[in-house]
């Protein structure tokens, strides 16, 4: 493992420059130096955000990194040399993707067997998950290049068929400016994500058979209300007398879109690194957001109890905060949490067969 080179301590100039460049932005009640950073009491101010954001793009220049928080009911800022950004193994990412195209591509086949041309089915399942998942990354990929946040490609994450992936993450390398940008890298991806679901899913349930046996097969899942909804926009189903079921067989197309929306709901959990921890931690803090994951913990537990421990995992570390992590949510970005609590409504399942 490569040590970093140890902090040299500043000196009195530098300090000075520092000084000199922070209370230009902002009010410096006290300043001084605290185990060799650069350290200050500043009062608030209406424009906070946007002098903490000028601050900080002054001081990218110089390799350094602003840092506000609260301290005993005061705002302190200090400032921190920038980490130096390991490189990415590309590598890792492509076998990885590779993999994931393999085990979606054998989940379509075993779902297209009954199909004329099963291998026509696993390529068409296989492109509409990808799709999927690789709009959910680029959501998180594009906020984070408009926010600077530094970040790997991602990193798809196989599964095992019936269930081929089980999404995939992109590693931040940097932390995000403030609570807006971090806001934004945990809402861009299930929204682009869940918008291709929909196109997918639309595309893919009229190709989809109806029946109505007097048992129900095994294998038979409850769908989330979205795409029972689609189903009963899109198809005709037929009355169904006696003793029947009705059974819709999803065709592959369809059954990644389930699958899409499978995933956008457990990002969606309020858990740790997880989307929905990123959006619960801006709205309601970290003690609230623990909370919060704690209770999601246990409903997951009906949902999909593997899951739940997996979860429970991803809830043991510690969620990094923005740089700055005093000044407020925007209003637009509150708002938007609609948004996305309603996406988690629509996609909800219950991962697992009901016989």
């Amino acid at each position: 493992m490569d040590s970093e080179p140890p902090q040299q301590p500043l000196d009195t100039m530098q300090y000075e420059q520092i000084h000199s460049i922070v209370t230009a932005e902002f009010n410096v009640e006290e300043g001084f130096i605290e185990y060799d950073t650069p350290t200050f009491y500043v009062s608030s101010k209406p424009d906070l955000k946007q002098a903490f954001m000028r601050l900080y793009e002054q001081l990218d220049s110089k390799q350094l990194v602003p840092v506000l928080r609260r301290r005993e009911n005061r705002l302190m800022l200090q400032v921190v040399p920038k980490p130096a950004v390991r490189p990415s193994r590309p590598v890792i990412n492509l076998v990885l993707l590779i993999a994931t195209i393999g085990t979606t591509l054998l989940t379509g086949y075993m779902l297209s067997e009954t199909l004329p041309n099963p291998l026509e089915g696993a390529v068409s399942f296989s492109a509409a998950l990808m799709s999927i998942l690789i709009a959910h990354e680029m959501g998180h990929k594009l906020a984070a290049n408009r926010h600077k946040v530094e970040s790997t490609y991602p990193y798809f994450i196989p599964g095992i068929p019936p269930f081929p992936t089980f999404g995939a993450v992109i590693q931040q390398k940097s932390l995000p400016p403030n609570r807006d940008a971090l806001f934004d890298l945990g809402m861009s991806g299930p929204v682009l994500g869940f918008l291709i679901t929909i196109v997918v899913t639309i595309i893919g349930i009229p190709m989809s058979t109806i029946s109505t046996p007097q048992e129900l097969p095994l294998g038979v899942f409850q769908p989330p209300l979205l795409l029972d909804f689609l189903v009963n926009a899109l198809l005709t189903i037929p009355p169904v007398t006696g003793p029947n079921f009705v059974v819709i067989e999803l065709h592959p197309l369809a059954f990644a879109g389930y699958i899409g929306m499978v995933v956008t709901m457990l990002n969606l959990i309020p858990v740790g690194q997880l989307d929905g921890g990123h959006v619960a931690h801006v709205l309601l803090g970290e003690k609230a957001r623990t909370v919060l994951s704690m209770v999601s913990l246990i409903g997951l537990l009906f949902i999909s109890w593997p899951m739940a421990f997996i979860a429970f995992f991803i809830s043991r570390v510690r969620h990094p905060p923005p740089l700055d992590d005093v000044s407020k949510l925007s209003d637009s970005r509150r708002l938007a949490t609609f948004v996305l609590v309603a996406i988690f409504i629509l996609s909800l399942a219950r991962i697992a067969p009901i016989i």
